[in-house]
């Protein structure tokens, strides 16, 4: 692995760029509350098939790419910080994988900036016009979405880090015993709990409101595949279900059953096979 500091319009973002060198490169981004080591167990299976990945910690999780302003949140930075990191590594398009909010950045590249993109593998979250269309009719993603309300909240990041981050610790073992190993919970709490990182993470709920003005992202034309989670209370069947309205290029939905909001950590061997399985597609038409 190299791990490799990459800097743009002032700000330095910390990414790891591991694989042979000749591979297809593939993005990760990571999602709330995680950090690149997201990947850790999903990368090594890409690796093994001769992909190359590149999987920065994104704006407010890099220490040194942190602005102030909630404004600088908002999805076209978010999207410009991604395609900066593969300009300053010579990347010109890659297959672009995204977990939680990574899964909304990368439908905004898809969408937004398809000649960049190869295929999209979105991870437990739908096209956002979806997610805001269910929002507004169906009672289902409506209840499903006052953790939205919550962490836009004030006090919210005070709330996580009180009494040893005990609610932080909590966010992670809500889907049940064992579906995170202590270990990667322990990562990720030692991330949030550093000064700055967690308030600097709910900046991408406060300055991208789910919940109010559509967004607007627009229909993807790349071969896209979105891994659903049946028991993951974040998003409705409405939402999983009108996505494939809003993606016009080769689509796939793979519902899992069992498997909690938390994909990569939990089940790396599918997610990774998903992956896999629209490169492999990719080759055979270009």
């Amino acid at each position: 692995m190299t791990a490799t500091r990459i800097g743009l319009d002032g700000l330095v973002f910390d990414v790891d760029v591991t694989g042979p060198e000749d591979g297809e490169p593939v993005l990760l981004l990571h999602g709330f509350p995680h950090n690149k080591e997201s990947w850790t167990e999903t990368a090594p299976l890409l690796h093994a098939a001769g992909l190359r990945t590149v999987a920065p910690d994104q704006r407010g999780y890099s220490p040194d790419a942190r602005p102030a302003a909630v404004a600088d949140y908002r999805l076209p930075h978010l999207a410009a910080d991604a395609l900066g990191v593969l300009d300053a590594l010579g990347v010109s398009s890659a297959h672009v994988v995204g977990h939680d909010w990574g899964a909304a950045v990368a439908w905004y590249l898809a969408a937004r900036h398809p000649g960049r993109v190869r295929t999209l593998t979105a991870l437990a979250i739908p096209h956002l016009d979806a997610y805001q269309h269910a929002y507004r009719v169906d009672e289902e993603q409506q209840h499903s979405s006052q953790y939205v309300e919550f962490l836009v909240s004030d006090g919210a990041a005070d709330h996580f880090l009180a009494d040893g981050a005990a609610q932080l610790h909590a966010w992670f073992t809500q889907a049940g015993e064992g579906v995170l190993t202590d270990a990667q919970i322990a990562r990720y709490v030692a991330t949030h709990t550093a000064a700055g990182t967690l308030d600097a993470a709910l900046n991408w709920y406060r300055a991208n409101n789910l919940l109010g003005d559509p967004l607007d992202f627009g229909p993807v034309t790349v071969p896209t595949t979105f891994v659903y989670s049946r028991t993951d209370t974040a998003v409705s069947e409405l939402a999983v279900a009108k996505t494939e309205e809003y993606v016009t290029g080769p689509y796939r939905l793979l519902t899992l059953e069992k498997t909690s909001h938390w994909q990569p950590q939990q089940d790396p061997d599918t997610v990774a096979a998903e992956i896999l399985a629209r490169v492999r597609a990719y080759r055979q038409t270009h």
